[in-house]
């Protein structure tokens, strides 16, 4: 399975990609093929279409995968006499540690499991940085200045949301085949003390599918920085959401921080929020014991407890990480078919003609599509007039600006099968047009 389609055309002049595009649909002419393009694009238009694939949603088909999850709320005790229905165990109950402890291969006291969300997990990390300080801070962000923090991008704008408005300056990192372009983290994290963390999302990366090489996870464990109170974060959202057979491996990098002595480097995120139900999940925040005793002395005047009935229904259902692995081949049932549909469609209609490159992933889900550089807005702005919403041009990027204006992340979990071709259809008439406005 191919791994990456051809290099960013928009790194190419112009008058090479059109030189590739001309041969490709010959005999016709550029403007003949415009024509040719317009009209199916008003056909489009006039058919009243809305169709979404803005965001990774899974579909229902996925969440009724779950729906025994239920069945399980009956006697709902922990194993340490705390009953599930009251206060107690802000940090997790002791099973629901153990679940993760033995997915992750950590201890229990690494491991706090919160509400449904690791995203409300990392704003809050970054809200007590700020106002009150992680272990081994000297003192809190907030009271040191002007801070930045290292964004790798094509990126999820969420992250990115949370950083800014905390008014951090946002620096992109390149995104390469291996993971974030390490001879620039390194060089940046080594000289400046402002750079005071960076985000990651480390397995089946959003939206570039990319999971990290082993050599570039022990080169984040082990660079030396100029804040000693730099921290990573490394949102784990995908490690179980393969989509083959073949599938990607991560590194530790929890356990690589360790040996290469910084241990309270990493902050790891995860949920089930794309296994059970985003809206009704449970999230974990995982470390070294040490920051992880500190957090829970934190989070101890913040709440009395997350949903403990919610983790224990979940803990009762996913069991163990052989039955874990069983329920996400299931998963990948519904999802691989879609991700197959759209590579089929772009291959059909765009391969070889040089004006856009796709990743091709082996889980996650997400696909990082690339139009010819300056053309990325405008195919979201065609597609939408067709009916067909995607994720704006540019929200992969800090501040939403993509300084190429090339990428649009692809979301294709949610739509049923025959929605999906139709938006992808509709996209690349979106995309060819785009180049010929460019072109001619």
């Amino acid at each position: 399975m191919d791994e990456v389609m051809e290099m960013p055309p928009g790194r190419k002049p112009d008058i090479d990609v059109r030189r590739a595009y001309e041969k490709k649909i010959a005999p016709l002419s550029l403007t003949e093929r415009k024509d040719e393009l317009l009209k199916q694009y008003e056909e489009y238009k006039k058919q009243g279409l809305k169709l979404d694939m803005s965001r990774g949603k899974p579909g229902s088909d996925q969440l009724d995968l779950s729906m025994d999850l239920f069945k399980y709320a009956k006697n709902l005790v922990s194993e340490d006499g705390i009953d599930c229905r009251n206060y107690g165990a802000m940090d997790g109950i002791i099973e629901a540690k153990r679940l993760f402890a033995s997915l992750f291969n950590l201890s229990v006291d690494q491991i706090i499991v919160g509400g449904n969300s690791s995203l409300n997990l990392m704003y809050d990390l970054i809200s007590k940085a700020l106002l009150l300080g992680l272990n081994g801070f000297k003192q809190p962000w907030g009271k040191q200045g002007k801070l930045k923090f290292l964004c790798p991008s094509p990126g999820y704008d969420r992250h990115f949301a949370i950083t800014e408005q905390f008014g951090f300056d946002l620096i992109t990192i390149p995104m390469t085949s291996e993971g974030p372009d390490m001879d620039m983290v390194e060089e940046l994290v080594s000289k400046d003390p402002s750079v005071k963390g960076m985000w990651s999302i480390p397995m089946y990366s959003n939206p570039t599918g990319i999971t990290l090489s082993d050599r570039v996870v022990r080169r984040l464990a082990a660079m030396k920085t100029a804040a000693d109170d730099f921290i990573i974060m490394w949102d784990n959202a995908y490690q179980f959401h393969h989509l083959y057979e073949t599938q990607d491996t991560l590194l530790d990098l929890i356990e690589e921080c360790r040996r290469a002595g910084h241990p309270h480097r990493a902050y790891m995120f995860s949920s089930t929020s794309k296994i059970t139900f985003p809206g009704a999940g449970i999230a974990v925040v995982a470390s070294s014991p040490e920051n992880i005793a500190y957090l829970k002395k934190q989070i101890a005047i913040q709440t009395i407890g997350f949903d403990k009935i919610n983790q224990m229904l979940h803990v009762r259902f996913l069991k163990d990480p052989e039955n874990l692995k069983e329920h996400m081949k299931k998963q990948a049932g519904f999802l691989r078919p879609k991700f197959e549909t759209v590579f089929n469609i772009l291959e059909k209609n765009l391969g070889g003609k040089n004006i856009a490159y796709w990743h091709k992933p082996r889980g996650g889900y997400f696909i990082s599509f690339n139009v010819m550089k300056g053309c990325a807005r405008r195919v979201v702005e065609l597609a939408k007039e067709a009916g067909v919403t995607l994720t704006p041009a540019g929200a992969t990027f800090p501040y939403g600006n993509d300084p190429d204006d090339t990428n649009i992340r692809l979301a294709p979990s949610y739509p049923p099968i025959d929605e999906l071709e139709k938006a992808i259809e509709i996209l690349c008439v979106c995309v060819e047009i785009a180049a010929l406005e460019r072109l001619q």
